[in-house]
C-alpha cells in the first residue's frame, strides 16, 4: 500500500446483501471502490453484533484492493492476531476501547498490518496526539458507532485539528458515518482522504444492477474532490 492523500472511497459492507458478500465485494470494486471497509462489532463496546475473524477470512479472497477492518470491540489485543491471520490490511482500534492504545497499535503493526486508531464523536482530537508516530490512519467517527444509516455529526473542526497534528506524517484521515455527496465535501475540505460510505454507496443497487453502486461512488468522490479544487 503506497501512501497518498487522494480521495479514497471505502464502501462499508455492513450495508451490503449479507447473503451475497463475495459478489457484493467484487461488484463495488469493479465499480470503483478504492478500499473495502469491514465493521466488526461485539455487542459490548457498541450495541450491535457483526463479523468475527472467520467472516473476515471468508471476505479476503474477494477483496483485491485494501481490506480496511474497523474493530468496534473491547478488549482488542486478544484478537489482533486472529484478524491478521484473516487477512486484514488495516486494523483500526478505538482509543476508547482500552487503557493502552499505544501498546495496541504496536501489536497491530507487529502482526504485519497497518494500524488505525478511531475517535468517537465525544472524544477530542488530542486523544491521538501522542499516538501519531505509531499510526497509519486516524478514523474520525461522524456518528456514534454501532449502526449503519445514521445522521452525520459535524466533526470538521476535529478533522482540521487532526490534520494539523499529523503534519507531514504519512497518516490517512478516515471519516466513518453519514458520508454522502452532501457531507463528503465538508470533511474533504477539512483534510480527510478516506471516506467510508455504507448506505450512500449501496442504496438502490444490487449485484444484478452494480452500475448504481458505480454512480453512487462517483457522486461521493466528485463531491469530495470538488471541495479540493
Amino acid at each position: 500500500m503506497s501512501f497518498d492523500r487522494t480521495i479514497k472511497i471505502a464502501p462499508s459492507i455492513l450495508s451490503a446483501d449479507f447473503a451475497n458478500f463475495g459478489a457484493e465485494i467484487q461488484a463495488i470494486e469493479a465499480q470503483g471502490a478504492d478500499w473495502v471497509h469491514v465493521d466488526v462489532m461485539d455487542g459490548h463496546f457498541v450495541p450491535n453484533l457483526t463479523f468475527g475473524p472467520p467472516a473476515v477470512k471468508a471476505f479476503r479472497p474477494h477483496v483485491k484492493t485494501v481490506m480496511d477492518v474497523h474493530l468496534m470491540i473491547t478488549p482488542v489485543d486478544p484478537y489482533i492476531q486472529a484478524y491478521a491471520d484473516a487477512g486484514a490490511d488495516i486494523l483500526t482500534a478505538h482509543v476508547e476501547a482500552g487503557p493502552h492504545t499505544h501498546r495496541t497499535l504496536q501489536a497491530i503493526r507487529a502482526a504485519g498490518m497497518k494500524a488505525g486508531v478511531a475517535l468517537n464523536p465525544g472524544t477530542p482530537a488530542e486523544a491521538v496526539e501522542h499516538l501519531l508516530d505509531l499510526t497509519d490512519l486516524v478514523c474520525v467517527m461522524t456518528v456514534n458507532p454501532g449502526f449503519g444509516g445514521q445522521k452525520f455529526i459535524d466533526m470538521t473542526g476535529k478533522v482540521r485539528k487532526v490534520r494539523q497534528m499529523i503534519g507531514d506524517r504519512p497518516v490517512h484521515i478516515e471519516i466513518d458515518g453519514g458520508v454522502d455527496p452532501k457531507t463528503a465535501p465538508l470533511v474533504a475540505a477539512a483534510g480527510a482522504d478516506v471516506l467510508v460510505a455504507g448506505s450512500a454507496v449501496f442504496k438502490g443497487g444490487s449485484v444484478s444492477t452494480p452500475q448504481v453502486y458505480g454512480d453512487n461512488i462517483r457522486a461521493v468522490r466528485a463531491a469530495a474532490e470538488d471541495a479540493l479544487s
